[in-house]
C-alpha cells in the first residue's frame, strides 16, 4: 500500500516553509514515509520529495543527467533516525520549473538554486549534500562558495568537466571540440521528446536506463522500472535545458560546446570543480562509484576519445592527440590533492556495479553512505 502525497502525521513539516511558497500537487504514489511538494524559492519553483523529522539533520540530495528526486526515493526511506532527507528536482528535469540554464557559470545554476531550496527551507546549518554524477560537479560547486557539514560524491563528473581532455584536464582541442550539447545522440534526444517509454530501439530511454545507469546484472522491478521511465521523460528538451546548443568546429570531431543546456555546462569549457582543494574549511568527503560505470570511467563508451579509438566515430586523430578522457583518475588525483591539503576522504568501490550504485549495489552503498554520515554527524 502506497502512502498519499502527504500523510497526516506529516502535514505539520509543511509549516516549516512559509505557506505562500508551499504548493500542492496532484497525488503521487510515494513510497510509504515520503511526502512531496513544490516550494518557491527566489530563483525557481522546485519539486522536492522529503522523508524524516523536520528538525532532523538536513540531508540533501543532488540526482544527474537525465533523472529526478525520485531516484533517491528508495534511499530517503531507508536513512538512519533523526535525518531529514530532502530530494529536489532540478532545472528543466522533472516537476521543476523548466527554466534555461547558463552553460558558461557550469554547474552553478544547480549549485546556487540547491542553496536557494536550504534558505527557503529555513536551513541554518550547512547541510550535508550527496550528489550523483552530475550532482556530483553541482555539489562541489555549492561547497567551493558555501560551508557544508560533508560530501558524498556517487560516480561524479569529472573535475575537469566531461569529455576531450587529457589527464591534467588540458582541452584536446583548443575549442573542446568533442563536449557539449552536440555530442548527444539526436535519436535518444527524439525518443525523449516524443514520451517514448517502450524497448523498441537501443535509444529508447528504457534500454538506455538498462544499459548505462546500472550493471548488466541488474534490473528494477517492472512497477520500479516503470517509474523511473517515466521520470526521465519529463525532461525538459531543447538548446535550453538537455542537452544544450552546439556550435560548428573544425577540430574533429567537428563540433564543440554552445552556452546553454546541461550538456554545455559539463563541458571542461566551462565545468571545473578542482577549486574544492583549496576549500577551508574542508568537509569531510566520501567518494563511492561503480567499478563498472559505462557513464563516468577512464574509457567511457558515451566519450569521444573512446568513440575514435573504436572506429564509431572516423577521423580520429589517435591517442596522442585524444585520448579517452581518464575521468576516474582525474577524480582520484583531485580527491588526493584534496586530502593531501588537509582533507578527509573516504573511498569506496562497489565491485561490478554501473552508474548507480546506490540501486545495484543498494545494500553495501547505504551501508558505507549511513556510516559516514554517522560519523560526520557525531
Amino acid at each position: 500500500m502506497l502512502a498519499p502525497l502527504v500523510a497526516e502525521e506529516d502535514r505539520t513539516l509543511l509549516l516549516l516553509t512559509p505557506p505562500s511558497r508551499v504548493t500542492s500537487i496532484p497525488p503521487m504514489d510515494l513510497q510509504p514515509g515520503v511526502r512531496a511538494q513544490h516550494i518557491d524559492t527566489d530563483r525557481i519553483t522546485m519539486h522536492v520529495l522529503e522523508a524524516g523529522p523536520a528538525d532532523g539533520v538536513p540531508v540533501v540530495f543532488v540526482h544527474g543527467n537525465l533523472s529526478t528526486g525520485r531516484f533517491y526515493e528508495h534511499v530517503l526511506t531507508a536513512l538512519p533516525p533523526g535525518v531529514r532527507g530532502i530530494a529536489p528536482d532540478m532545472r528543466g528535469f522533472g516537476r521543476s520549473d523548466p527554466a534555461p540554464l547558463d552553460a558558461t557559470r557550469g554547474i552553478a545554476d544547480w549549485a546556487d538554486d540547491v542553496h536557494a531550496l536550504v534558505r527557503t527551507l529555513g536551513i541554518d546549518a550547512p547541510p550535508h549534500l550527496v550528489g550523483w554524477s552530475t550532482g556530483g560537479a553541482a555539489i562541489a560547486y555549492y561547497a567551493m562558495e558555501r560551508p557544508v557539514a560533508s560530501l558524498t560524491l556517487i560516480d561524479p563528473v569529472s573535475p575537469y568537466g566531461y569529455g576531450g581532455t587529457f589527464a591534467d584536464g588540458t582541452p584536446c582541442q583548443p575549442d573542446f571540440a568533442g563536449s557539449g550539447g552536440g555530442t548527444a545522440n539526436p535519436e535518444v534526444v527524439r525518443r525523449i521528446a516524443e514520451g517514448d517509454a517502450s524497448a523498441e530501439s537501443p535509444f529508447s530511454i528504457r534500454n538506455v536506463l538498462n544499459a548505462f545507469y546500472f550493471a548488466p546484472t541488474h534490473r528494477e522491478p517492472p512497477e520500479r522500472e516503470d517509474l523511473l521511465v517515466a521520470e526521465i521523460l519529463l525532461t525538459v528538451t531543447g538548446d535550453t535545458n538537455y542537452p544544450g546548443d552546439s556550435v560548428p568546429s573544425d577540430n574533429w570531431p567537428g563540433v564543440a560546446p554552445g552556452t546553454t543546456g546541461i550538456l554545455n555546462a559539463l563541458s571542461p569549457k566551462y565545468c571545473n570543480w578542482t577549486g574544492i582543494v583549496d576549500v577551508d574549511p574542508k568537509p569531510p568527503v566520501l567518494w563511492t562509484y561503480g567499478s563498472a560505470d559505462l557513464v563516468v570511467a577512464d574509457d567511457s563508451p558515451l566519450e569521444f576519445g573512446t568513440l575514435g579509438a573504436q572506429g564509431v566515430v572516423p577521423g580520429w586523430p589517435g591517442a596522442a592527440a585524444y585520448p579517452a578522457q581518464p575521468m576516474v583518475a582525474q577524480t582520484r588525483e583531485v580527491l588526493e590533492r584534496y586530502a593531501a591539503a588537509g582533507g578527509s576522504v573516504r573511498i569506496e568501490e562497489f565491485e561490478g556495479a554501473g552508474h548507480a550504485p546506490m540501486f545495484d549495489a543498494k545494500d553495501k552503498w547505504l551501508a558505507a553512505f549511513k556510516e559516514f554520515l554517522g560519523t560526520t554527524i557525531g
